[in-house]
């Protein structure tokens, strides 16, 4: 039979090829143009190329981005994609045997991972400095809280006393660990395709570091059909991305639960407070919320990546390109949203310190200390002093009073258990119970005690400097290979 239909077809045009150009003019336009301005570079020093040859696909280029105004482009279907329109403006401007030799020794595939690796390393580069943002918002809250007390809460109900610092500093280490996975896959991609062609390198003499340092990379990646086939720069990328903000959702969830009105443990301020349209008396901290479902969207918007790659063949495949790289850029912008209302959250945020005076009372959240207390002062195992702890605390709980009321009912529960009376005199039990005392006996490495938190924020501080060194230095070397860029284009220019 004959065919007579002609590419592309109308739907496959407006439903595929129509949307992924529009991606490539907001998103790979200026990636692409680095790729070429790079790769004439290369084959010219190489001597692929001649040097006049060279020197007009240069001049060309540089007429293209000064006269295709990217924002009025519309997709008719005459080009195939974004790529194919500028060798054809190439070509309108050269004639096809010039024009074609840009292309020699690559292809699109080596390409497309190379401006997808481009688009996600500046991306990324953002995410990480939002999230230095929010590490240092956090430690200076949590030394501002260093000694600021609070209930802690197990499988939801009060269990003993820390500080707002503390419980602070416990977020800033998963961050930090969240931080240094991100830092891992932002070195994944820091590895260029370029040089791969379609799937095994080229039978040119290519020189695929000069490549790699001409736009910013640290080295090739060395094996070419991975180049093309391995997608584990984009699933590990959004795997580490999905863990932050996973483990961001689970301190939300807190501040959710903990300026509940029953709870009322921490107070937001009334800008970030917003009221109701029929009950006046509603405080809503809404941006909690708002917090919450965007840690989620940026989590399942993570997975939807990922999950896409899930039995894909390992080989060169559009499951992994246009429309799965643009459905990820999502999960960047719900993520820095994230981060900037956190760090702009936290910090305003306050304990109330009377609420949780009361909650400590209401719940003996001290009384482990006085369990404690008998085995180092009375000789008593802990099994026989959690005995009478908690005697101690069904009695005052019963009675609704403080847990510094019940020294009658321990001393009764202490003779009960032992047959025998106290040493411990009430000031000494009054001291047990004492939040204060509880924070201070709790001088162990990684504790609550001021000293222990003092180490633990100059570590922070410590890791802090060497992220924002190793920030500056993936930078820089993107600001060099840009400046060396552009010295040896130019230097085309001249011929």
């Amino acid at each position: 039979m004959t065919d007579t239909s002609k590419f592309p077809d109308p739907t496959y045009r407006d439903t595929v090829l129509a949307p992924l150009f529009d991606a490539a003019k907001d998103h790979y336009a200026p990636s692409v143009r680095a790729i070429n301005r790079a790769h004439l570079v290369m084959l010219t020093e190489e001597g692929i190329l001649p040097r006049d040859v060279a020197s007009q696909i240069a001049g060309a280029l540089v007429d293209i981005d000064a006269e295709l105004d990217l924002s009025t482009l519309e997709y008719t279907g005459e080009y195939e994609d974004y790529f194919f329109l500028v060798e054809a403006e190439l070509k309108r401007r050269l004639g096809p045997d010039v024009a074609g030799a840009l292309h020699t020794a690559r292809s699109r595939n080596d390409m497309d991972h190379t401006v997808f690796k481009l688009v996600l390393r500046q991306k990324t580069e953002d995410l990480l400095a939002q999230c230095t943002d929010l590490a240092l918002a956090l430690i200076a809250t949590a030394r501002r809280e260093r000694d600021t007390l609070i209930v802690a809460y197990t499988h939801g109900q009060p269990a003993q006393p820390t500080t707002y610092g503390h419980y602070l500093a416990a977020v800033i280490e998963v961050l930090l660990r969240d931080g240094q996975r991100l830092c891992d896959a932002r070195e994944v991609l820091n590895h260029c395709p370029m040089g791969a062609a379609a799937i095994t390198t080229s039978g040119f003499a290519i020189n695929r570091h000069r490549m790699a340092d001409l736009l910013g990379f640290s080295a090739p990646l060395r094996n070419s059909y991975g180049c093309i086939a391995s997608v584990d720069y984009v699933t590990g990328l959004y795997s580490a991305m999905k863990l932050l903000f996973l483990h961001l959702g689970r301190v939300i969830q807190d501040m959710q639960f903990w300026s509940a009105f029953e709870v009322g443990q921490l107070y937001v301020p009334n800008a970030m407070v917003q009221i109701s349209s029929i009950m006046p008396q509603k405080r809503n901290p809404v941006p909690i919320e708002h917090l919450r479902h965007l840690a989620s969207m940026t989590v399942g918007r993570c997975d939807a990546v990922v999950n896409t790659m899930h039995n894909t063949p390992f080989t060169d495949m559009n499951d992994s390109e246009g429309e799965v790289q643009v459905a990820g850029y999502a999960a960047f912008d719900s993520a820095a949203r994230v981060l900037k209302l956190m760090t702009a959250l936290i910090p305003s945020c306050s304990i109330r310190t009377d609420r949780v005076a009361a909650n400590m009372d209401a719940a003996c959240v001290t009384v482990t200390e006085l369990a404690d207390t008998l085995v180092r002062d009375e000789g008593l195992s802990f099994r026989q002093a959690h005995e009478v702890a908690a005697a101690t605390a069904h009695d005052v709980i019963a009675r609704s009073a403080p847990l510094a009321q019940g020294f009658a009912a321990f001393s009764a529960a202490f003779a009960a258990q032992t047959g025998r009376a106290l040493r411990l005199d009430a000031a000494g039990f009054a001291d047990a119970v004492s939040a204060q005392s509880f924070i201070a006996r709790r001088d162990r490495f990684g504790g609550p005690a001021p000293a222990a938190l003092d180490d633990a924020f100059l570590q922070y501080e410590y890791e802090m400097a060497e992220c924002c060194q190793i920030d500056r230095l993936c930078r820089d070397r993107v600001a060099k290979a840009q400046s060396t860029l552009d010295a040896a284009f130019n230097a085309l220019l001249t011929e």
